[in-house]
């Protein structure tokens, strides 16, 4: 982007288990696994153990997915010139939504508690933004937005 920007926001998504955390819960899953199926071969039911270690596979690529699923992250730059959303993952950034400054308007949609909706407008294109934050912190996120659009309008200098 050309110029200074007057937000330069990156918003991830919350990741509740670190990797060290899902290597403990794993491990901890496959020893109380492997100790029932070991119960199960004594007692002479020979299939269970494959369907316990199946478990743990489907737990493990599940695991997995959500990992990379939060490995997204929300780009949103606020210049003088334009207004750029992107979206930025392992394989690199794509630009999801980009507007000029001046045309560019901050909007929140929906009634209930949970359901506001912060979308940036451009004429008769909309693109939602801020997915991953609670409420309250959309809510903020929206203020600060706006202020920073209508920073970069007035040609202010960038906080």
């Amino acid at each position: 982007m050309d110029g200074p920007l007057y937000m330069d926001a990156v918003i991830t998504p919350h990741r509740s288990l670190s990797k060290r955390g899902l290597i403990v819960l794993i491990s901890i899953l496959t020893l109380i696994n492997a100790t029932t199926a070991t119960a199960f071969v004594v007692l002479g039911a020979g299939p269970v153990p494959i369907f316990l270690a199946l478990d743990v596979i489907a737990l493990i690529g599940a695991f997995l997915i959500s990992r990379r699923a939060t490995a997204s992250t929300e780009r949103i730059q606020v210049s003088a010139r334009e207004v750029r959303v992107s979206l930025e993952t392992s394989r690199g950034a794509t630009v999801m939504w980009s507007s000029p400054t001046a045309f560019t308007r901050v909007a929140l949609h929906g009634e209930a508690e949970d359901a506001t909706d912060l979308r940036l407008r451009l004429s008769n294109r909309e693109v939602a933004v801020a997915g991953a934050l609670s409420r309250g912190e959309r809510l903020n996120f929206c203020q600060a937005l706006d202020r920073a659009i209508m920073r970069a309008r007035a040609g202010a200098l960038p906080a």
